[in-house]
């Protein structure tokens, strides 16, 4: 999850064009050029990124930062959910909506379940 959201880094410096283009792709018609848009997008990207950061940072350590990522598969989950609900009010095309906020919940799901594994043990033995 932290590789892929790391390349949401590209949308951040991506020319506005390449937005247009996946807008139109995706058949919702020309993209608005109201700075809030580019704002949105940008930022939004932006924040994937540093979450995608935060994932990589926790993975090299997952006994220490078990409490973290409880929190992070948590949030994680319930952000899926909110994706769902806000493509459907929204009218995302229904692949995008089908695809983005279910995916989005198995993860949050794989990262608790997974992170209920660890073997958080004892601490170190004595002698």
């Amino acid at each position: 999850m932290g590789c892929s959201s790391l390349l949401a880094l590209i949308f951040v410096v991506a020319p506005e064009s390449w937005m247009a283009a996946i807008h139109a792709e995706l058949d919702m018609g020309s993209l608005p050029t109201a700075p809030v848009v580019g704002y949105l997008a940008r930022s939004t990207s932006a924040f994937y990124a540093v979450t995608g950061g935060l994932f990589l940072v926790v993975s090299n350590d997952l006994v220490r930062h078990r409490a973290v990522l409880l929190y992070l598969g948590r949030v994680v989950g319930l952000f899926g959910i909110v994706l769902l609900a806000v493509d459907w009010l929204e009218g995302m095309p229904l692949s995008w909506t089908l695809w983005e906020g279910p995916v989005v919940i198995l993860f949050g799901i794989a990262i608790v379940w997974l992170t209920g594994k660890l073997d958080v043990g004892h601490g170190p033995a004595t002698p």
